[in-house]
């Protein structure tokens, strides 16, 4: 029979011994990898709620709806989740200045740290949003329509419905009641001059120079119009016109969202023809529209024409 010396029995007990205070390490390295990691995800989560309640909260007052700001804000930051019980706070409201912040706490429960005495940890996200009305931006469609257009379209300054209506390039009179210019300019047709590409930049109050003639301005191409089929664009809103021609200008009072649903601007540019032969026009209708892309600037204090922009600020 084999025996054991007394060296060989200290040796397997000094490993016993070692191999105890080694698995504490190596349970105290996975606590750190696997539920850091884990706790990384949840605040990954509870931010993608936090980002999701202030946009939802900013979008809502940017269409004059703000509704309960908490309610809004937990509503969104559940779906997030994994685990389903974030606490989503509205921190701050400022529906003048168009601000909102909101804060998204859960918990993430831990797997390996209890052995170290720590079973979960708080975590959260914050989130802020501001809202206002176009300022300037990057028109997509170098096209500026009258106050008078939008006023009388939106029966006196409330985009709503979705009956598009044919607007005249060349202009067709003053129109009964309007509070503004109507029409365009002669020569001018409301085209801008571009920024090289089928775009035109401008801010309120700027006189923005027109592209004369009654074809498309000069960058535009046949793909670009494609392009605006059925789509809602930003279009400057002018409150005053003057000249002709070459000379003609226009200066910008705001931004108004345009569904374009047809246009005739002659030649190739051609698409659901609202009227014919000489004329030239556009049709389509105001609407209520909010862009979250950052083509445009914003204020809480430029005028409403049913168009809003939001953005996340932090």
């Amino acid at each position: 029979m084999q025996r054991l010396t007394r060296g060989e029995a200290d040796e397997r007990g000094a490993v016993a011994v070692s191999l105890a205070l080694l698995m504490v390490a190596l349970i105290g390295f996975a606590a750190i990898s696997i539920d850091v990691a884990a706790t990384y995800a949840e605040r990954q989560q509870l931010q993608t709620g936090a980002d999701a309640a202030a946009l939802a909260i900013a979008q809502d007052c940017a269409r004059d709806s703000c509704g309960d700001p908490g309610v809004t804000a937990q509503n969104l930051a559940v779906p997030n989740s994994n685990d389903g019980d974030p606490t989503a706070t509205v921190v701050s409201f400022d529906p003048v200045a168009g601000e909102v912040t909101v804060n998204n706490e859960g918990t993430s429960e831990h797997w390996f740290a209890p052995v170290l005495g720590h079973d979960s940890t708080l975590v959260s996200a914050e989130s802020t949003a501001r809202w206002g009305y176009p300022s300037g931006g990057i028109s997509v469609l170098p096209l500026a329509l009258s106050y008078c257009e939008w006023w009388g379209q939106t029966g006196g300054g409330t985009p709503s419905g979705t009956t598009p209506r044919t607007i005249y390039l060349a202009g067709r009179g003053p129109t009964p009641g309007c509070p503004g210019p109507s029409g365009t300019v002669p020569g001018g047709a409301g085209w801008l001059a571009t920024d090289g590409t089928c775009s035109a930049t401008s801010v309120i109050s700027q006189v923005l120079l027109s592209d004369p003639g009654v074809s498309v301005s000069n960058g535009c191409t046949v793909a670009d119009l494609v392009a605006l089929r059925n789509v809602t664009v930003l279009l400057p809103i002018f409150d005053n016109a003057v000249g002709t021609g070459s000379g003609a200008t226009y200066r910008v009072y705001g931004y108004a969202a345009f569904k374009i649903t047809g246009y005739n601007f002659a030649g190739s540019y051609k698409w659901n023809e609202p009227c014919t032969g000489d004329n030239r026009c556009i049709r389509g209708y105001f609407t209520q529209f909010v862009d979250l892309t950052d083509a445009f600037d914003y204020s809480p204090t430029a005028p409403k024409l049913g168009a809003a922009v939001v953005a996340l600020t932090g």
